[in-house]
Protein backbone atom coordinates (compact mmCIF):
# COMPACT_ATOMS: atom_id res chain seq x y z
CA UNK A 1 0.00 0.00 0.00
CA UNK A 2 1.00 3.70 -0.32
CA UNK A 3 2.33 5.66 2.41
CA UNK A 4 -0.63 8.08 3.66
CA UNK A 5 0.07 11.48 3.91
CA UNK A 6 1.21 11.37 7.68
CA UNK A 7 3.67 8.63 7.09
CA UNK A 8 5.11 10.45 4.41
CA UNK A 9 5.55 13.40 6.58
CA UNK A 10 6.65 11.48 9.44
CA UNK A 11 9.42 10.01 6.96
CA UNK A 12 10.52 14.12 5.82
CA UNK A 13 10.53 15.50 9.29
CA UNK A 14 13.28 12.68 9.84
CA UNK A 15 15.07 13.85 6.68
CA UNK A 16 14.94 17.32 8.00
CA UNK A 17 16.23 16.28 11.58
CA UNK A 18 19.28 14.31 9.88
CA UNK A 19 19.72 18.11 7.90
CA UNK A 20 19.82 20.05 11.20
CA UNK A 21 22.38 17.59 12.82
CA UNK A 22 24.51 17.60 9.75
CA UNK A 23 24.59 21.50 9.72
CA UNK A 24 25.03 21.65 13.35
CA UNK A 25 27.70 19.32 12.95
CA UNK A 26 29.38 21.51 9.81
CA UNK A 27 29.14 24.62 12.42
CA UNK A 28 30.96 22.71 15.09
CA UNK A 29 33.82 21.58 13.18
CA UNK A 30 34.31 24.76 11.41
CA UNK A 31 34.41 26.48 15.38
CA UNK A 32 36.63 23.73 15.63
CA UNK A 33 39.01 24.32 13.05
CA UNK A 34 39.02 28.79 13.67
CA UNK A 35 40.09 28.14 17.46
CA UNK A 36 42.80 26.10 16.31
CA UNK A 37 43.87 27.73 13.02
CA UNK A 38 42.56 31.37 13.27
CA UNK A 39 44.30 32.25 9.80
CA UNK A 40 41.98 29.69 8.32
CA UNK A 41 38.91 31.42 10.04
CA UNK A 42 40.46 35.07 8.43
CA UNK A 43 40.85 33.64 5.05
CA UNK A 44 37.11 31.83 5.02
CA UNK A 45 36.02 35.62 5.74
CA UNK A 46 38.30 37.06 2.89
CA UNK A 47 36.38 34.19 0.75
CA UNK A 48 33.05 35.71 1.69
CA UNK A 49 34.00 39.28 0.93
CA UNK A 50 35.34 38.04 -2.33
CA UNK A 51 32.31 36.44 -3.77
CA UNK A 52 30.30 39.39 -3.02
CA UNK A 53 32.80 41.41 -5.65
CA UNK A 54 32.57 38.47 -7.96
CA UNK A 55 28.94 38.42 -7.82
CA UNK A 56 29.00 42.69 -8.52
CA UNK A 57 31.78 42.11 -11.42
CA UNK A 58 29.12 39.17 -13.14
CA UNK A 59 26.06 41.66 -13.00
CA UNK A 60 28.11 44.43 -15.13
CA UNK A 61 30.03 42.28 -17.32
CA UNK A 62 33.10 43.16 -16.19
CA UNK A 63 35.12 39.73 -17.49
CA UNK A 64 38.46 40.22 -16.93
CA UNK A 65 37.54 41.59 -13.27
CA UNK A 66 35.59 38.37 -12.52
CA UNK A 67 38.30 36.35 -13.81
CA UNK A 68 40.96 37.82 -11.22
CA UNK A 69 38.76 36.91 -8.54
CA UNK A 70 37.76 33.82 -9.03
CA UNK A 71 41.66 33.26 -9.83
CA UNK A 72 42.16 35.01 -6.20
CA UNK A 73 39.66 33.02 -4.28
CA UNK A 74 41.41 29.26 -5.88
CA UNK A 75 44.18 30.52 -4.63
CA UNK A 76 43.00 31.18 -1.28
CA UNK A 77 41.35 27.37 -0.84
CA UNK A 78 44.26 26.30 -1.43
CA UNK A 79 45.93 27.58 1.09
CA UNK A 80 43.00 26.64 3.50
CA UNK A 81 43.31 23.35 2.78
CA UNK A 82 46.68 22.99 3.36
CA UNK A 83 45.51 25.37 6.82
CA UNK A 84 43.40 22.33 7.28
CA UNK A 85 45.91 19.59 6.80
CA UNK A 86 49.12 21.26 8.85
CA UNK A 87 46.52 22.02 11.74
CA UNK A 88 45.94 18.15 12.45
CA UNK A 89 42.41 17.57 10.27
CA UNK A 90 41.55 15.60 7.63
CA UNK A 91 41.32 16.97 4.07
CA UNK A 92 37.65 16.48 4.19
CA UNK A 93 36.27 17.44 7.62
CA UNK A 94 34.64 20.39 6.63
CA UNK A 95 32.81 18.59 4.46
CA UNK A 96 29.46 18.40 5.40
CA UNK A 97 28.53 14.97 7.07
CA UNK A 98 25.39 13.32 5.39
CA UNK A 99 23.56 9.51 6.60
CA UNK A 100 23.00 9.23 2.72
CA UNK A 101 25.60 11.19 0.76
CA UNK A 102 23.50 9.64 -2.65
CA UNK A 103 20.41 12.01 -1.54
CA UNK A 104 22.34 14.22 0.85
CA UNK A 105 19.90 13.78 3.54
CA UNK A 106 16.83 15.17 1.44
CA UNK A 107 15.44 11.89 0.44
CA UNK A 108 15.32 12.74 -3.75
CA UNK A 109 17.83 12.61 -6.43
CA UNK A 110 16.05 15.00 -8.69
CA UNK A 111 12.58 14.00 -8.59
CA UNK A 112 13.58 10.01 -7.69
CA UNK A 113 12.91 8.56 -4.32
CA UNK A 114 16.28 7.54 -3.06
CA UNK A 115 16.98 4.10 -1.62
CA UNK A 116 17.17 5.41 1.65
CA UNK A 117 13.85 6.29 1.33
CA UNK A 118 12.70 3.19 0.02
CA UNK A 119 14.26 1.95 3.34
CA UNK A 120 12.59 4.66 5.51
CA UNK A 121 9.80 3.30 4.29
CA UNK A 122 10.00 -0.15 5.22
CA UNK A 123 11.02 0.70 8.30
CA UNK A 124 8.03 3.18 9.46
CA UNK A 125 5.47 0.36 7.95
CA UNK A 126 7.22 -2.87 9.31
CA UNK A 127 9.66 -1.98 12.59
CA UNK A 128 12.79 -3.33 12.07
CA UNK A 129 14.38 -2.04 15.07
CA UNK A 130 15.37 -5.93 16.34
CA UNK A 131 16.91 -6.47 13.48
CA UNK A 132 18.98 -3.40 13.54
CA UNK A 133 20.11 -4.39 16.92
CA UNK A 134 20.89 -7.57 15.36
CA UNK A 135 23.13 -6.51 12.87
CA UNK A 136 25.53 -4.29 15.42
CA UNK A 137 26.34 -7.44 16.36
CA UNK A 138 26.31 -10.04 13.06
CA UNK A 139 28.04 -8.68 10.81
CA UNK A 140 31.08 -9.30 8.69
CA UNK A 141 33.62 -7.05 11.32
CA UNK A 142 32.14 -10.01 14.32
CA UNK A 143 32.53 -12.80 11.61
CA UNK A 144 34.44 -15.25 13.49
CA UNK A 145 36.08 -18.73 11.75
CA UNK A 146 36.82 -20.14 15.11
CA UNK A 147 33.68 -21.45 15.91
CA UNK A 148 34.19 -23.67 12.95
CA UNK A 149 36.06 -26.81 13.13
CA UNK A 150 38.99 -26.79 11.23
CA UNK A 151 38.34 -31.23 11.85
CA UNK A 152 35.09 -31.48 10.80
CA UNK A 153 35.07 -32.08 6.93
CA UNK A 154 31.62 -32.15 4.00
CA UNK A 155 32.25 -35.34 1.76
CA UNK A 156 30.30 -33.40 -0.77
CA UNK A 157 32.53 -30.15 -0.89
CA UNK A 158 36.13 -31.62 0.59
CA UNK A 159 36.46 -28.87 2.84
CA UNK A 160 36.36 -28.87 6.57
CA UNK A 161 34.04 -26.32 8.24
CA UNK A 162 36.11 -23.72 9.02
CA UNK A 163 37.37 -23.67 5.16
CA UNK A 164 33.88 -23.99 3.98
CA UNK A 165 32.99 -20.92 6.26
CA UNK A 166 35.59 -18.75 4.98
CA UNK A 167 35.07 -19.41 1.48
CA UNK A 168 31.44 -18.71 2.15
CA UNK A 169 32.18 -15.46 3.83
CA UNK A 170 33.92 -14.50 0.72
CA UNK A 171 31.55 -14.91 -1.45
CA UNK A 172 29.03 -12.82 0.68
CA UNK A 173 31.54 -10.24 -0.13
CA UNK A 174 31.40 -10.47 -3.27
CA UNK A 175 28.15 -10.17 -3.09
CA UNK A 176 28.18 -7.06 -1.74
CA UNK A 177 30.67 -5.90 -3.80
CA UNK A 178 28.90 -6.81 -6.88
CA UNK A 179 25.07 -5.58 -6.06
CA UNK A 180 23.14 -4.52 -7.61
CA UNK A 181 23.68 -7.34 -9.68
CA UNK A 182 20.68 -9.40 -9.63
CA UNK A 183 22.61 -12.39 -7.94
CA UNK A 184 20.71 -14.90 -5.75
CA UNK A 185 22.05 -16.62 -2.91
CA UNK A 186 20.32 -19.96 -0.88
CA UNK A 187 22.39 -20.80 2.49
CA UNK A 188 20.91 -24.44 3.68
CA UNK A 189 22.03 -26.54 6.40
CA UNK A 190 21.62 -27.92 10.02
CA UNK A 191 20.16 -25.62 12.72
CA UNK A 192 22.95 -23.24 14.09
CA UNK A 193 26.14 -23.57 11.58
CA UNK A 194 25.98 -19.59 10.81
CA UNK A 195 23.53 -19.36 7.76
CA UNK A 196 21.26 -16.46 9.43
CA UNK A 197 24.48 -14.98 10.69
CA UNK A 198 25.82 -14.65 7.47
CA UNK A 199 22.47 -13.48 6.02
CA UNK A 200 22.84 -10.37 8.59
CA UNK A 201 26.36 -10.06 7.26
CA UNK A 202 25.00 -9.13 3.77
CA UNK A 203 21.90 -6.74 5.07
CA UNK A 204 24.15 -4.59 7.62
CA UNK A 205 26.47 -4.21 4.39
CA UNK A 206 24.21 -3.10 1.99
CA UNK A 207 22.18 -1.02 4.43
CA UNK A 208 25.25 0.90 5.12
CA UNK A 209 25.50 1.57 1.17
CA UNK A 210 21.55 2.86 1.85
CA UNK A 211 20.64 0.38 -0.09
CA UNK A 212 16.57 -0.71 0.87
CA UNK A 213 16.76 -4.40 2.69
CA UNK A 214 13.16 -6.00 4.02
CA UNK A 215 14.33 -9.29 6.28
CA UNK A 216 11.68 -11.46 6.88
CA UNK A 217 10.83 -14.93 8.65
CA UNK A 218 9.18 -16.94 6.08
CA UNK A 219 6.22 -17.35 8.43
CA UNK A 220 6.54 -13.47 8.55
CA UNK A 221 6.83 -13.74 5.15
CA UNK A 222 3.66 -15.52 4.87
CA UNK A 223 1.42 -13.99 7.31
CA UNK A 224 2.14 -10.32 5.74
CA UNK A 225 0.87 -12.13 1.96
CA UNK A 226 -2.48 -13.59 3.38
CA UNK A 227 -3.18 -10.45 5.55
CA UNK A 228 -2.57 -8.51 2.00
CA UNK A 229 -5.21 -11.02 0.63
CA UNK A 230 -7.97 -10.28 2.71
CA UNK A 231 -10.57 -7.45 2.01
CA UNK A 232 -9.33 -5.18 4.65
CA UNK A 233 -5.32 -5.41 3.54
CA UNK A 234 -5.32 -1.56 3.32
CA UNK A 235 -4.69 -2.13 7.16
CA UNK A 236 -1.84 -4.60 6.31
CA UNK A 237 1.93 -3.14 7.16
CA UNK A 238 3.62 -4.15 4.18
CA UNK A 239 2.28 -4.29 0.14
CA UNK A 240 3.55 -7.18 -2.09
CA UNK A 241 4.88 -4.40 -4.53
CA UNK A 242 7.56 -3.17 -1.27
CA UNK A 243 8.01 -6.94 -0.44
CA UNK A 244 8.90 -7.33 -4.21
CA UNK A 245 10.48 -4.26 -4.90
CA UNK A 246 13.19 -3.55 -2.24
CA UNK A 247 16.51 -3.82 -3.02
CA UNK A 248 17.27 -6.74 -1.07
CA UNK A 249 14.94 -9.67 0.15
CA UNK A 250 15.93 -11.94 3.06
CA UNK A 251 13.44 -14.54 3.89
CA UNK A 252 14.59 -16.45 6.82
CA UNK A 253 13.95 -19.96 7.54
CA UNK A 254 12.38 -21.38 4.51
CA UNK A 255 10.65 -24.95 5.60
CA UNK A 256 9.09 -23.50 8.72
CA UNK A 257 5.86 -22.75 7.63
CA UNK A 258 3.08 -24.57 7.05
CA UNK A 259 3.31 -25.54 3.55
CA UNK A 260 0.43 -25.75 1.66
CA UNK A 261 -1.00 -24.47 -1.72
CA UNK A 262 -1.29 -20.72 -1.24
CA UNK A 263 2.59 -20.70 0.24
CA UNK A 264 3.80 -22.25 -2.42
CA UNK A 265 1.80 -20.14 -4.91
CA UNK A 266 2.77 -17.14 -2.88
CA UNK A 267 6.63 -18.36 -3.02
CA UNK A 268 6.92 -18.95 -6.50
CA UNK A 269 5.21 -15.18 -7.25
CA UNK A 270 7.56 -13.61 -5.08
CA UNK A 271 10.45 -15.37 -6.67
CA UNK A 272 9.56 -15.32 -9.58
CA UNK A 273 8.37 -11.39 -9.28
CA UNK A 274 11.68 -10.58 -7.94
CA UNK A 275 13.81 -12.48 -10.75
CA UNK A 276 11.85 -10.68 -13.73
CA UNK A 277 12.62 -7.63 -11.61
CA UNK A 278 16.58 -8.22 -11.26
CA UNK A 279 15.97 -7.86 -7.75
CA UNK A 280 18.21 -9.66 -5.35
CA UNK A 281 16.77 -12.61 -2.80
CA UNK A 282 18.85 -14.18 -0.08
CA UNK A 283 17.02 -17.52 1.42
CA UNK A 284 18.19 -19.34 4.30
CA UNK A 285 16.75 -23.09 5.19
CA UNK A 286 17.14 -26.28 7.36
CA UNK A 287 16.22 -28.23 4.63
CA UNK A 288 18.41 -30.14 1.54
CA UNK A 289 18.12 -28.76 -1.90
CA UNK A 290 16.59 -32.96 -2.15
CA UNK A 291 13.83 -32.00 0.80
CA UNK A 292 13.22 -29.02 -0.77
CA UNK A 293 12.52 -30.28 -3.93
CA UNK A 294 9.94 -32.51 -2.18
CA UNK A 295 8.42 -30.07 -0.27
CA UNK A 296 7.81 -26.82 -2.77
CA UNK A 297 6.37 -26.93 -6.28
CA UNK A 298 9.02 -28.30 -9.47
CA UNK A 299 8.71 -24.89 -10.78
CA UNK A 300 9.86 -23.20 -7.34
CA UNK A 301 12.34 -25.62 -7.41
CA UNK A 302 13.65 -24.83 -10.79
CA UNK A 303 13.55 -21.41 -10.21
CA UNK A 304 16.04 -21.62 -6.61
CA UNK A 305 18.12 -24.39 -8.58
CA UNK A 306 18.99 -22.06 -11.57
CA UNK A 307 18.82 -18.62 -10.43
CA UNK A 308 20.42 -19.23 -7.06
CA UNK A 309 23.84 -19.95 -5.96
CA UNK A 310 23.46 -22.94 -3.09
CA UNK A 311 25.23 -22.66 -0.57
CA UNK A 312 26.11 -25.05 2.17
CA UNK A 313 27.32 -24.45 5.73
CA UNK A 314 28.37 -27.51 8.15
CA UNK A 315 30.13 -27.87 11.21
CA UNK A 316 29.11 -27.83 15.46
CA UNK A 317 26.02 -25.91 16.70
CA UNK A 318 27.18 -22.49 17.18
CA UNK A 319 24.58 -21.60 19.64
CA UNK A 320 25.49 -24.41 21.77
CA UNK A 321 29.26 -23.58 21.48
CA UNK A 322 28.54 -19.94 22.21
CA UNK A 323 26.59 -21.23 25.42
Amino acid sequence: MALTNSQYDEIMRGYGAKQTFSRRELDRRTAEVTLRVPEYGRLASRIGALASESAKASIHGNTSELDGIRGSIDEIRIRMNTLLTEGGFPSDYLEPVYECPLCKDTGYIGNKKCRCFKQAAIDLLYRQSNIRKILQSENFDAFCLDYFNPDFYDNSTGLSARENAEKLREACKEFVDAFPAGDNILFYGNTGVGKTFLSNCIAKALLDKSFSVLYLSAIELFNILSEYDKEDSADSELSESQITGCDLLIIDDLGTELSNAFTNSKLFYCINDRLLKGKSTVISTNLSPGELMNNYSERIFSRIKNSFKLYKLYGDDIRLIKK
